[in-house]
Order: structure tokens, then C-alpha cells, then sequence
């Protein structure tokens, strides 16, 4: 098995609905999940100076390590979520 981050993007207020989705796909995925978290407001940190990253559309909001097969498979439970915005997955490289 290989493993795999998701990234989730985007923010607005959940409804009840978007909650009950989210906590379905959790579950559904739950044999595959290593690790998981949300996030909250952050900064960004550059040679330009920093600035402030507020909740919005085009924020990191959570992110999920799971096991699986292949990059192909990753994408498959991925695929399930009701995303705000987006997802990204990203191979995880061992040291």
C-alpha cells in the first residue's frame, strides 16, 4: 500500500446537509484513513513579506492521509467526496 494526502479546498458555512455528506464520506472511507484535520485561518510566508489567508473558496481546509493501491485509487475515494471547491491528492514519498 502506498500512501496518499488529500487536500480539501474551498470554505463556506456547511449546512446540515454538507455535514451529513461529509460524515457519510468518512465513514466510507474510514479503513483506508491514516490521519486527518481541518484548518483554520493561516498566513503565508514568502520573500515578499507574509500575509493573512482567510477562509474562502480558495483555501486549504482539511487534509486526509489514506492507504491505498494506486494513484487511481486515491482519486476513487476522492471522487465520493462533497468537496467545497476541490481536492488535490498527492503521493506521499518516503524518507
Amino acid at each position: 500500500m502506498k500512501k496518499f494526502v488529500l487536500l480539501h479546498y474551498g470554505f463556506e458555512k456547511p449546512t446540515p446537509e454538507i455535514m451529513t455528506a461529509w460524515g457519510k464520506w468518512f465513514e466510507s472511507n474510514k479503513p483506508n484513513i491514516v490521519d486527518m484535520g481541518g484548518f483554520g485561518h493561516g498566513r503565508e510566508i514568502s520573500k515578499q513579506g507574509t500575509r493573512e489567508l482567510p477562509l474562502g473558496p480558495d483555501s486549504i481546509t482539511g487534509f486526509m492521509t489514506v492507504n491505498a493501491a494506486s494513484f487511481d485509487d486515491a482519486e476513487k475515494m476522492a471522487q465520493g467526496n462533497p468537496f467545497i471547491s476541490s481536492i488535490r491528492i498527492y503521493e506521499v514519498r518516503s524518507a
